[in-house]
């Protein structure tokens, strides 16, 4: 390896539709996870999701037998 610049050049003019495609999607996606992340880690949300964090333990809203035609 000469360069760390070396090893990070890209040559755009050979890239191919794939590649502009995930490129451009990973930029993307990244970008999403990041709001996403500012979003849920904002300490003003922290209240709005400590009452949501039992839902899935949560057995009383499973509803079976009888009531769901079974």
């Amino acid at each position: 390896m000469n360069s760390l610049k070396d090893y990070f050049s890209m040559d755009f003019q050979a890239m191919t539709t794939n590649d502009w495609v995930g490129t451009i999607l990973t930029v993307v996606i990244f970008l999403l996870m990041l709001g996403l992340y500012v979003y849920v880690l904002r300490p003003k949300k922290r209240d709005h999701f400590e009452k949501q964090k039992h839902i899935p333990m949560d057995d009383e809203q499973i509803n079976s037998g009888d009531k769901n035609g079974g």
